[in-house]
């Protein structure tokens, strides 16, 4: 080994005895079948108008043109490569990476994340839709059959900046009291008739306030500060009063962060916290994290959303809404789990005209003895709907007696009917069906009854069955990839919309990886797995 004295920066000088030899076209070393030569053909076929929109037309021009950056981005996701560090050093080191940018030098990192935070956001949607019409003209998607899941991915923010609702309530009505004792002090003090209501605690805080300083000036009160100076009464109220404003708008500004949430973080406010199914620890930790829905067709991801409800209860007309306005086109099936069923939800695709598989939050258990056996449950009674009447174990007739509603988190509401047996007074079954003191009450939704036994129906046909095990195997199988095989567990970015833009570029490289494998693999043009039978 040879000894030099010193180093130095250019290690050029340190000597080298071998010329690396590469041809002049880089193409020549990229195989025929990679990846990398599918993505940029799909790529070029894009409509780039509303991402070269985002730039200024005034300055320079940009370091490296748009669409080859976003080929860059693309193909880095399509690699597990997410940080902008690291695809920067990919540009410097990896021959498809170069290839890409076409003999441009590579961009740097605080280029790439300032392409992907405030220029992509506005056209990343765009682009996605792009790449799903496309995979419908090569016939590999129909628009039929849409998977439907969702899942949870932490958010890159603090897990102890949790700001929560009722905390904020409760202390918001201490002070409220505390403020309005105050205000009573001042009213005997001053001979006023100042007012606090809950409603507008600010607007009311500050004609006191302003008639407090009023009154400084006018009596020309000095305001003291430090150990052993004593405070006035004027003073003490003055700053009394100018405390609880402030904290009154640190409230205001929790209750508009809230957005109908019972938490956010502080890191990041669009995270709501969650429980998270990596549990290590098994104390149920709540996580400031995103809930992620997707639809996906023939083991396409065709559509995206990013949602701040902890359940998938709400999300799916919303999603739905979006993905039709996205596709210009609607889906003939909807398949989902039991996290996704409510009466709200089947009255949508009804009138929407699209065919709901939806599994029972219950089907689990009628398939149980115990639950076949259970007396209490209405699936176990008779019911005529002549007479609109239930007959219990003991023969007796459950009556409709009245009406109520009941109102969800989204502001549907349902209509319930009251049905009370006619008498349980000397019932010998009444223990195993009910704890009430008095008659068997029960409170049943037609609308919800029926169209969940409609759903039931659809699963339970031949075609239900083979769209339910393709539900497990395609839109969890997908989820299953992008968390375990791609390493994405945690968002690099904050925000709803940088968010967004992050799980869009997950998507649309695991979209261009699905079509390059099924070529590969000669699967083109099959939507579904078969049933394997034994």
């Amino acid at each position: 080994m040879q000894k030099t004295k010193s180093y130095k920066k250019n290690y050029t000088e340190l000597g080298g005895r071998y010329q690396l030899v590469l041809p002049f076209n880089f193409e020549v070393l990229i195989p025929e079948d990679d990846s990398v030569r599918l993505l940029s053909h799909i790529l070029e076929g894009l409509n780039y108008e509303a991402l070269y929109k985002a730039y200024s037309f005034i300055g320079r021009k940009p370091a490296v043109e748009p669409k080859i950056l976003f080929k860059v981005l693309t193909y880095a996701y399509m690699n597990n490569i997410y940080s902008s560090r690291q695809i920067e050093r990919s540009c410097k080191r990896d021959i498809n990476f170069m290839w890409l940018l076409e003999g441009k030098k590579a961009p740097d990192h605080s280029t790439i994340a300032r392409f992907r935070k405030d220029f992509l956001e506005k056209a990343i949607e765009d682009l996605f839709f792009q790449l799903v019409r496309h995979l419908y003209h090569i016939g590999e998607i129909a628009f039929k059959n849409l998977f439907v899941d969702g899942t949870k991915i932490e958010a890159n923010a603090n897990r102890y900046t949790f700001v929560w609702k009722k905390v904020v309530h409760k202390n918001e009505a201490k002070m409220l009291v505390n403020i309005q004792s105050c205000i009573e002090e001042i009213n005997q003090d001053y001979r006023t008739s100042f007012k606090v209501s809950k409603e507008t605690v600010l607007e009311d805080l500050k004609a006191p306030i302003t008639y407090l300083e009023k009154k400084r000036q006018e009596e020309h009160v000095e305001f003291v500060k430090g150990i052993g100076k004593r405070k006035s009464k004027l003073q003490k109220f003055t700053e009394a009063l100018q405390e609880f404003y402030n904290r009154q708008e640190k409230y205001d500004e929790h209750n508009r962060l809230f957005e109908g949430r019972n938490s956010y973080s502080k890191t990041d406010p669009d995270a709501t916290f969650m429980h998270m199914k990596d549990d290590h620890m098994r104390n149920a930790q709540l996580k400031p994290a995103y809930n992620v829905q997707i639809g996906v067709e023939s083991e396409y991801v065709t559509g995206v959303g990013i949602f701040q409800d902890r359940t998938d209860i709400a999300t799916l007309i919303p999603f739905l809404k979006n993905l039709e306005d996205k596709i210009k086109s609607k889906y003939q099936n909807i398949i989902a789990d039991a996290g996704y069923e409510s009466e709200e939800n089947y009255l949508y695709l009804e009138s929407k005209g699209q065919t709901y598989y939806i599994k029972p939050q219950t089907y689990e258990q009628w398939k149980k003895k115990s639950f076949k056996k259970d007396i209490s449950k209405r699936e176990n009674m008779f019911y005529n709907a002549e007479t609109d009447e239930y007959t219990c174990h003991n023969e007796k007739q459950l009556k409709p007696v009245g009406m109520t509603h009941r109102t969800s988190a989204t502001g549907y509401q349902s209509e319930i009917t009251v049905y009370e047996c006619e008498d349980c007074s000397n019932c010998p079954h009444k223990s195993r069906c009910t704890k009430a003191k008095g008659n068997r009450r029960m409170q049943v939704s037609k609308k919800f009854v029926e169209k969940r036994q409609v759903s039931y129906k659809n699963i339970t046909t031949e075609e239900g069955i083979l769209l339910r095990v393709n539900r497990s195997i395609q839109v969890e199988g997908a989820f299953g990839v992008l968390k375990s095989d791609y390493n994405f567990n945690r968002f690099l970015t904050r925000g709803k919309h940088s968010v967004l833009t992050e799980f869009i570029l997950l998507c649309f490289g695991y979209n261009v990886n699905k079509l390059h494998a099924k070529i590969q693999q000669e699967r083109i043009g099959k939507p579904l797995h078969p049933l394997k039978t034994a």
